[in-house]
């Protein structure tokens, strides 16, 4: 599960509007690309998805549900820059997950069930390709590395939607590249939701099953923060379902 409604979602600051008329159906286990000039809003639509903002007015269902006050379990994020701890290992990094979730208390799992959660972090350290790193700090790790690990920590909780933030926009080509074989099946692998931030349109059209464009479809000069950010584009990427691209702002045109 993991299917995403947002109906006529603003965000507002004060007299600055950000995104505006946001509506959105997005299928459980898709793989959405979102793009656009910066400052457009993409990063915001990913916070209000977290739980981390609130919109302005609209709201937000997963699976039918409203959305929580708080972020939680049921969604993961991946930012650009390494959210990882410091001073634990890579698998301390992943296993915190497993040992918060299963003693909110005290953080720390004992006996059989630690034996199990350090089983499962240790399987996943070995999917994202860290199974020799598992003893080292995230500072003896290079930056391609650091991410593979922030994507296992944050797949522990078994997210039904994943949120990536500009995840490979610091990381030269090659290392990226790398990133892309390992995201897509991990994704499959795992069944979830993914929405994907990114500057980049080839890696938008490389990893997305769709593609979301956010652009200010109007602009007055006089008054630039009156206008906020809508949907322009919206493209099915599948092969066996390739459809014409919809103009979102535009009507439609019975052919």
């Amino acid at each position: 599960m993991g299917a995403i409604s947002v109906r006529n979602v603003w965000v507002e600051y004060g007299d600055q509007i950000v995104l505006e008329r946001i509506n959105l159906e997005i299928a459980s286990g898709a793989f959405v690309s979102i793009v656009g000039p910066s400052g457009c809003g993409k990063s915001t639509l990913l916070r209000l998805l977290l739980g981390q903002e609130k919109p302005t007015r609209g709201t937000i269902l997963i699976d039918g549900r409203p959305l929580p006050d708080e972020p939680g379990p049921d969604r993961g994020i991946v930012y650009q820059r390494y959210s990882v701890f410091p001073h634990l290992t890579v698998l301390g990094n992943v296993l915190i997950a497993y040992e918060f979730a299963g003693s909110r208390l005290l953080g720390r799992l004992m006996g059989r069930a630690r034996r199990a959660a350090i089983d499962e972090a240790l399987a996943l350290i070995k999917a994202v390709g860290l199974a020799l790193h598992a003893k080292k700090y995230p500072s003896t790790l290079s930056g391609g590395m650091q991410q593979r690990l922030a994507i296992a920590q944050a797949l522990a909780r078994k997210p039904r939607v994943l949120l990536l933030d500009e995840p490979f926009g610091a990381l030269d080509p090659g290392i990226r590249a790398h990133m892309h074989e390992l995201i897509r099946p991990l994704w499959r692998e795992h069944g979830m939701t993914v929405l994907m931030v990114t500057h980049d349109i080839k890696e938008g059209f490389a990893l997305g099953t769709r593609l979301i464009v956010l652009d200010k479809w109007r602009d007055d000069p006089q008054a630039a923060e009156r206008f906020g950010a809508v949907i322009t584009y919206d493209l099915d990427l599948t092969r066996d379902n390739a459809g014409p691209v919809r103009f979102c702002n535009e009507p439609t045109v019975a052919s």
